[in-house]
């Protein structure tokens, strides 16, 4: 099932089976517990990334092809960092270029996977358990922020606002048995950046649920960002950094396409609409 979180015409919040882009099934109940599609068909005015985060953690250098584009070596254990609750952003909704980042923003498409239940000590073999849906998500970095201003940090440089889109919908399982069979990609201004599968995660799904997980509770609404590809922006020659005027998709087998506008900090139409 895609299940969408919108804004109805009347102003109301839902969550909806998704129908098509204008419309969508309203579902009675929450999908962190019992729930279900109801008959009734909604116009949807506003989508809303499909859930709201009790936290975001994140796995750096996870692909084979990215790890040694950027002239690393192959992590031992997966690279841990978190983004702030501030950075969520919704689908259409602009990436604001910071004032204080200028020249420096990057794209990194990743599949994100939503945490359904309480959870420590996971197996590896129970991980899957675990898991609401899956989405798309733009881990959006400020990459001079993230190397060098961020006292070898990488969490300042990964957390302005805005710096992490997700949607457009969550998956549920069932339509992803394999999130490590999934062809993702980038795709700036109808250019495609990124453009590779999920089975290159070094560490895979279940595995990072399970590592995350120790000696750690994850809670309902946990969003695990799993990596990004090669083909990022700074690696590239010259650089290519998010600029004004640029829209950005990020796009996953199964989910659908997350598209976001880019804007410039304190420009008039780089307001952001929050939940």
């Amino acid at each position: 099932m895609k299940i969408v979180r919108f804004r109805d015409h009347a102003g109301g919040m839902h969550y909806g089976e998704y129908v098509d882009a204008q419309s969508a099934r309203r579902i009675e109940g929450n999908p962190f517990d019992t729930y279900y599609p109801t008959d009734d068909v909604v116009s949807v005015k506003k989508l809303f990334a499909p859930v709201e985060p009790t936290t975001i953690l994140c796995i750096g250098l996870n692909y084979r092809l990215h790890a040694e584009e950027t002239g690393a070596k192959i992590p031992q254990h997966p690279a841990v960092f978190i983004k702030a609750i501030n950075t969520l952003n919704h689908p259409n909704d602009p990436i604001i270029i910071p004032k204080v980042a200028p020249g420096e923003v990057d794209y990194e498409c990743e599949l994100a996977v939503v945490i359904k239940k309480r959870g420590k000590n996971i197996p590896r073999h129970e991980a899957l358990d675990y898991v609401l849906g899956y989405t798309c998500a733009n881990d959006v970095s400020a990459r001079r922020w993230q190397k060098e201003g961020g006292g070898k940090q990488w969490c300042r440089g990964k957390s302005f606002d805005t710096f992490c889109p997700l949607g457009p919908c969550l998956v549920t399982p069932d339509d992803i048995p394999n999130p490590n069979d999934l062809t993702i990609k980038t795709i700036l201004n109808n250019e495609t950046m990124q453009d590779w599968t999920t089975s290159d995660m070094i560490f895979d799904v279940p595995t990072l649920i399970s590592f995350l997980s120790e000696s750690t509770t994850l809670l309902p609404g946990t969003v695990i960002l799993t990596g990004t590809p090669q083909g990022v922006g700074f690696v590239r020659t010259p650089p290519v950094f998010l600029k004004s005027g640029d829209q950005v998709t990020i796009e996953i087998e199964r989910i659908g396409a997350l598209t976001n506008p880019v804007h410039e900090e304190g420009e008039r139409n780089s307001i952001h609409i929050h939940t």
